[in-house]
C-alpha cells in the first residue's frame, strides 16, 4: 500500500478526496492535516510515501510546507494540490521542488494517477498544469509578469498581507521576525509600484493569487 499524509485546511475536501483516494485498492491515507505545521509534523512523525498538500492552508502554505519538507526529507514526493490555476503558482511549485501539481477541479480523474507516479520516482504535471508552462515558455521575456520580480517568500507575504494578516501572524507563520516582514512589505510595494496595504490587496485579487 503506498501511504499517503493529505493536507487541506477544509474537512469536507479532505474526507472527499481521502475516499476518492481509498477506492484504488493501493493507497491508504495515513495522516490528515488541517494546516501546515499539522502537515509538517505529521509527514516527519508517520511513515509516508507521498504527501499531497494544499497550497493554501492557514499559517504556513503549501509551498512553505513543501519547502521544509524536502530539507529533511529530500526524497519525500510531494504533490500540490489546488484551485489556482495562474502558470505562477506553477513555477514556484516546480521551483520548490515539488513532484506533483494537481488543480482540485482534475484531481477525482487525475489524483490517484498522480499519487502512484510520483510514488514510482516520475514527475506528475496535471493537463492544466503543462498548458501553463508551455505558455510561459512560449512568452518569454517579453510575456513577463510583475510577479516574476517576485521571490517565492515574497509572494508568500504578499498573499497573507492581502488576505488580512498582520505583520506579526505573518513572522510567526514563517518562523521570522517582525522587522523581516516589514522589509518584505517595503519590497513588495517598491516592486509593485504600489503604495500600501490596500493596493497589495487589490494587485493580489486582480492577479488571481487569493480570492475577492
Amino acid at each position: 500500500m503506498i501511504k499517503v499524509l493529505l493536507a487541506d485546511d477544509h474537512a469536507i475536501v479532505r474526507a472527499g478526496l481521502a475516499r476518492i483516494v481509498e477506492e484504488s485498492g493501493d493507497i491508504e491515507v495515513v495522516a490528515e492535516a488541517s494546516d501546515g505545521r499539522e502537515a509538517l509534523r505529521l509527514a516527519l512523525e508517520a511513515p509516508v510515501d507521498v504527501a499531497v498538500v494544499d497550497i493554501s492552508m492557514p499559517g504556513l502554505d503549501g509551498l512553505e510546507v513543501a519547502a521544509q519538507l524536502l530539507a529533511i526529507c529530500p526524497e519525500l514526493p510531494i504533490i500540490i494540490l489546488t484551485m489556482h490555476e495562474e502558470e505562477q503558482y506553477v513555477v514556484r511549485a516546480v521551483e520548490v521542488g515539488v513532484m506533483g501539481y494537481v488543480t482540485k477541479r482534475s484531481a477525482p480523474e487525475q489524483l490517484v494517477a498522480a499519487i502512484r507516479k510520483v510514488y514510482g520516482g516520475a514527475r506528475y504535471l496535471s493537463e492544466a498544469a503543462v498548458e501553463m508552462l508551455a505558455l510561459r515558455l512560449a512568452k518569454g521575456v517579453s510575456g513577463k509578469s510583475p510577479l516574476d520580480s517576485l521571490s517565492t517568500r515574497e509572494l508568500q507575504v504578499l498573499r497573507q498581507l492581502a488576505s488580512g494578516q498582520t505583520n506579526r501572524e505573518i513572522a510567526e507563520a514563517y518562523n521570522i521576525s517582525v522587522k523581516t516582514v516589514d522589509t518584505y512589505r517595503f519590497r513588495l510595494l517598491k516592486k509593485l509600484s504600489l503604495r500600501n496595504n490596500a493596493e497589495l490587496s487589490r494587485f493580489a485579487i486582480q492577479n488571481h493569487l487569493i480570492e475577492p
